[in-house]
């Protein structure tokens, strides 16, 4: 399963304007963003947008809203994740 992961653009790099710097939950990496800039939306105007992140890439720009709804699922699952593990350490 591939996974997007939520991330909010905090800079874009000066010398390579289609890299970029996200937060994803207080981590900060640097991630390609060539897949969401076009003439309408280039690099500069992407500070403060929220994108979903797989493998290095901004796939797709979304609202705050889906970036906050898709976290909480995320760590709805997580939860889900670590009490089948803890199930499955007990023997139960």
């Amino acid at each position: 399963m591939c996974l997007g992961i939520p991330g909010r653009i905090i800079s874009i790099d000066e010398k390579i304007p289609k890299l970029a710097i996200v937060d994803v939950g207080g981590v900060r990496r640097q991630i390609n963003i060539a897949c969401i800039v076009d003439e309408d939306h280039p690099p500069e105007s992407c500070v403060g947008d929220w994108v979903l992140v797989h493998v290095g890439f901004a796939m797709s720009r979304i609202n705050e809203q889906e970036a906050a709804e898709t976290l909480r699922l995320l760590e709805e699952m997580g939860e889900v994740q670590a009490e089948i593990a803890a199930m499955q350490a007990s023997g139960t």
